[in-house]
């Protein structure tokens, strides 16, 4: 399932959601501009690998790497997946904690899946890269707040593909479970090259569940906030929810 929108309408500008997305496309460009070598160097200071951050008294300034690995992606696909999801459902997190306290909370998600990852695999000595532990915190923090809510999904089947409206909770709910799968599955595995970092998504999400409580603006509100959409201008699409 790929979502491509919600019917939760946003209350004030995300402008720390649009800025934390402009940062990650001026990074990649960057990175698409590099010669191979100069990349690799890039990905390689820059990226958390597991097997250095263990030796982190030795050099501390490791520790950088579990923020700026944040800002790093391996390709278009990577990126856009990650930045479509931050999009999607930062927009309304962003309500709920305010401004500058969704940009700690979107940081302290990633670098909880970081830490996660590194100690799943502490002998890894790949780089991770990527948005995807901060996004997945976004993540949790949303179906905590809207569980109720109707994300816009588009499903591929074979060569046909369609479209449907799902539950959050069942939507990201449905994610979270795969990524343990996959996490679960590679556990003792040696990662000898690229892969997919799924115990950082698990910890990304729930730091996020974690976290938000500690984040909410007003907390006068009840932390799941129950929405119902009705009504043709409800939302981001013109149509009826049913």
């Amino acid at each position: 399932m790929i979502p491509l929108g919600d019917d939760v309408p946003g209350e004030r500008f995300p402008f720390v959601t649009y800025l934390l997305i402009g940062a990650n496309i001026l990074v990649f460009l960057y990175e698409a501009v590099l010669p191979r070598q100069e990349l690799l160097a890039l990905t390689n200071t820059f990226g958390m690998v597991p097997v250095r951050l263990a030796l982190w008294r030795e050099n501390p300034m490791e520790l950088l790497t579990l923020f700026t690995s944040m800002y790093l992606h391996g390709g278009w696909l990577h990126l856009l997946g990650n930045m479509l999801y931050l999009w999607i459902f930062g927009n309304n997190v962003e309500d709920r904690t305010g401004h500058g306290g969704f940009f700690l909370f979107y940081t302290l998600c990633g670098v909880a899946a970081a830490l996660v990852e590194a100690l799943i695999g502490p002998g890894q000595t790949v780089p991770m890269i990527g948005a995807s532990g901060a996004v997945a915190g976004v993540l949790g923090a949303y179906v905590l707040l809207f569980p109720r809510a109707r994300v816009f999904v588009l499903v591929p089947l074979f060569f046909f593909f369609f479209t449907m409206r799902v539950p959050a909770v069942l939507m990201l709910g449905f994610w979270f479970v795969l990524q343990l799968i996959g996490g679960t599955a590679g556990l003792g595995v040696p990662m000898q090259s690229g892969g997919v970092a799924y115990w950082a998504h698990v910890g990304g999400f729930l730091a996020g569940m974690l976290l938000l409580p500690l984040f909410l603006r007003d907390r006068s509100k009840p932390l799941r906030y129950v929405y119902e959409c009705r009504g043709r201008e409800c939302g981001r699409f013109p149509w009826r929810t049913r």
